[in-house]
Formats: C-alpha cells, structure tokens, sequence
C-alpha cells in the first residue's frame, strides 16, 4: 500500500480553484452529515449518479429504488428520468461523499496533486478539467454496469483525473509516500510509479468486482475513467496555456528548437 503525504514539485500560481473545491466538497458533507438520515437518504439518490437512471433518461418512467437499511429496514423511492435532473447527477455527484474517511481522502490527493495541474492550466481551465473528468469517470461507471441502481458519489473520479494529468505533466517529481510493508516506511518515489501503482490496484479491484468478488461498493471503474481522461485531457486543455512565469511563445521556443524564428536565425548566423 502506498500513501502520498507530500510532493516537491514547485508552483509559482496560487492554487485557488483547488482550494475553493476542497472548501465547497468540505461544506457539502459538514451539510450532508447534519441531515436527518431520511433527508441525507433523499440527497444521496437525488443528487448521486444512479447508472440505471441515465440508461432509462427520458423514457418517461419513473426509476424506482430501493436501499437496504439496519434492523431490515429498506427504503424506498422513486426517480424522475427527465432529462435534467438525471443530467445535472453527472456534476452533483461529485460534491457528495459517504464519510468523513471518505472526502478527506479525496481531498488529501486534490491537495497534493492539484495545485500542480491548476499551475500548469491556469485556474478556469483547471476548473473546466476537473468538472470535465470527474463527468467522463462518471460515464465510465455507467459503461460498465448500466443498470445498477446504487448511486455512485464522490470527487473520487475528478480526483482521479488530476492524477491522470499530473502523472503525464510531471512523471518525475518526488513524492514522498508512505509505502506499507509490515510498517510504514518513508521514501521519495517518482509521480508516474506511485500513480501508476495506486491506478493498477484499482484496476484489478475493478475487474474483481466485475467477476462477481463481491468487496465493498466502491465505483472502481469511476476511478479508472477519471485517470484516463485526465491522460487524455491535460494534452489538449494545456494547449495554449504557458506555464506560470512563462509564454506560450517561450514554450513552442523550448519545445521545438527548430521553430521558424530559430531557424531563421541559425540560417543567418546571427544570434538573437
């Protein structure tokens, strides 16, 4: 088991957006956990991402659910499948979690992974990528069991793709993790390993699950979509936008170092 505490790749931006996600996913459990059981009951299915309700979206049935309860209690609703409000889980179901252990794990990776990306995207394009790849892990969960009826919730999955990202951006920065043999045992391990392993374990946790394992209802394939789509999205999101302290010139200068303006100049032997 590996668990990140810190890293030590430098930032020169603010990371405000980060900050202000980790505050609003905070909030929302401090409110979530001060509901009644019932309301937080109402919330969670409302507002959670229930793969089966985006199947039927638009049939024009409601969804019914039920939920095991202690003493052999179920409770029992139903979902409108309208267009709306089965879209807008896709971003609600982020800010939602189950326990206390469960947002601050999320948000301990957010904090030691996002800064880095936001300083690298900038803050509004930071903010349109986390939206964007928490959406994408949601649409993974729903790729792979369309018809569960348990709500998927959390920030695991937009989390997810920050490591994603960060893990292509910035491969050899030190972490320094916790690695679990016995006893903890501190090290400096490179991003992309501890990434890369933390990522395989729910890989495999995911196809456990898939062959019918049982283990605890967590949205494995949630986690994998998330990290894929940050793979993919910080490439084409970071276009355009210089590294803070930078210029997108600069960068197209440092990149390709047989771009048009030097190349005139080695031609003319003249240094600028």
């Amino acid at each position: 088991m590996l668990l990140p505490l810190f890293d030590r790749q430098p930032t020169t931006r603010p990371p405000l957006l980060t900050v202000l996600l980790m505050v609003v996913n905070v909030g929302a459990f401090w409110w979530l956990s001060n509901l009644s059981e019932e309301g937080t009951l109402d919330t969670v299915v409302e507002y959670g991402f229930v793969p089966q309700r985006f199947t039927e979206v638009d049939s024009g049935e409601p969804l019914p659910i039920e939920v095991p309860l202690q003493e052999n209690r179920v409770y029992r609703t139903q979902l409108s499948t309208d267009g709306v409000p089965v879209y807008r889980t896709l971003l609600t179901m982020m800010f939602l979690h189950g326990s206390w252990l469960h947002v601050i794990s999320n948000m301990w990776m957010l904090w030691i992974f996002g800064n880095n990306v936001e300083d690298r995207l900038g803050h509004f394009v930071f903010l349109v990528f986390y939206l964007l790849g928490g959406t994408l892990s949601a649409v993974c969960q729903w790729v792979v069991d369309p018809l569960s009826t348990t709500p998927v919730i959390g920030a695991s999955g937009a989390v997810w793709a920050v490591l994603g990202a960060y893990a292509i951006t910035y491969p050899k920065a030190k972490i320094f993790t916790l690695l679990f043999i016995g006893i903890p045992i501190p090290v400096n391990l490179p991003a992309l390993l501890v990434i890369a392993v933390k990522f395989a374990l729910d890989l495999a946790l995911g196809v456990w699950m898939l062959q019918g394992m049982g283990g605890q209802p967590i949205a494995y394939w949630a986690h994998v979509g998330g990290c894929v789509a940050g793979v993919l999205l910080m490439p084409l999101l970071s276009l355009g936008a210089a590294p803070a302290g930078s210029n997108w010139q600069a960068e197209v200068d440092e990149a390709l170092p047989m771009s048009p303006d030097r190349f005139d100049t080695a031609r003319l032997g003249v240094e600028k």
